[in-house]
């Protein structure tokens, strides 16, 4: 049997156990295969066995059945976050494949979330046990701001169409255990802050108050727009009236005692990205400071799309780069 994948699929493989003899190919080799066995009376395969083959500079893609945003639950925060290995992965399995009692291999290749999710789990546990005092919202801003944007080949990180991915697709980007266990600069929040956050996400007092476990009164609470979370990204949405927005982070160091940070910016098409200030030089660890970042709608831009580009602050050593994301109505 020759499996041909759907439109939507395109070039996304997963690895199956088949119940007869099958051969799993892409959309666009699927349409080549059919457009040859329509062109003969008598059409004739070969299958060759060639082993594994590695060193695809292609990786990492992202999935066909990755969840892709925006989020429409809270627009100023950036879905996906983060990328993880989620395809063709060596899983432990309580039985065997082959329905067989007396095998001991008990393993099977799993593609999904329920892969990807352990992988940045265990990033997440590795990253505590290093740094036992970083904070949750800590150690995702290092995630984030230390993952790979780039493949093996060193182009944008594409999608299943092998086309480059939107940041709707990518988040962050795929995530670098080894970056991210050092990153300079971290993004934190602590509980607390988020009560403005769900304030100024208009849910009612009970709602608040469920997440918290006591009582809230939102009136009394200062609320904040959703960008102006302490987050390690950011999801700008302009109306066509609105010009400009501004938001202010506040950066954690966590990387070397006296280090200098100089702001990189590649603002998305249409949109002008202004940051105060520009350099930021800290003296000892653990030092905060803040930044203000103003985005402003120009006249060139369009109508109707989602635009893209980066922030990222440079030192000698380390880069931490938050992801921009513009939705313009």
């Amino acid at each position: 049997m020759i499996l041909l994948n759907t439109v939507l699929s395109a070039n996304t493989l997963p690895a199956e156990a088949h119940v007869l003899p099958a051969t799993h190919v892409s959309y666009a080799d699927g349409l080549n295969i059919k457009a040859y066995i329509n062109s003969t009376s008598t059409p004739t395969a070969t299958i060759r066995f060639e082993g594994t083959v590695i060193g695809d500079d292609r990786a990492p893609v992202v999935a066909s059945f990755s969840s892709r945003g925006p989020n429409y639950a809270s627009r100023g925060i950036l879905k996906p976050d983060i990328l993880g290995p989620g395809v063709n992965i060596l899983a432990a399995w309580p039985t065997s494949v082959e329905n067989k009692t007396n095998t001991k291999s008990t393993f099977n290749i799993i593609s999904g979330t329920s892969m990807s999710c352990p992988h940045l789990s265990g990033v997440a546990a590795l990253l505590k046990s290093a740094h036992p005092d970083w904070s949750p919202a800590a150690i995702k801003s290092a995630i984030m701001t230390t993952a790979d944007v780039v493949n093996l080949a060193r182009h944008p990180i594409e999608d299943e169409q092998f086309v480059p991915a939107s940041i709707f697709a990518t988040g962050a980007g795929h995530v670098n255990p080894s970056r991210a266990n050092d990153p300079g600069l971290v993004y934190d929040i602590q509980p607390k802050d988020y009560i403005p956050y769900l304030c100024g996400l208009n849910y009612t007092n009970r709602e608040v108050g469920f997440f918290l476990q006591r009582r809230v009164d939102c009136s009394v609470e200062s609320s904040i727009p959703e960008a102006q979370l302490n987050y390690p990204a950011f999801v700008i949405t302009f109306s066509f009236q609105s010009t400009s927005q501004t938001y202010t982070r506040t950066v954690t160091n966590v990387g070397d005692p006296n280090s200098s940070y100089i702001v990189d910016v590649v603002p998305p098409p249409g949109i002008d990205v202004l940051v105060k200030p520009d350099t930021l030089s800290f003296t000892e660890t653990n030092q905060k400071m803040q930044y203000q970042v103003t985005f402003s709608r120009s006249a060139s831009a369009a109508n109707n799309t989602a635009v893209q580009g980066f922030l990222a602050w440079n030192s000698s050593r380390r880069s931490v780069r938050s992801p921009i994301a513009v939705i313009l109505q």
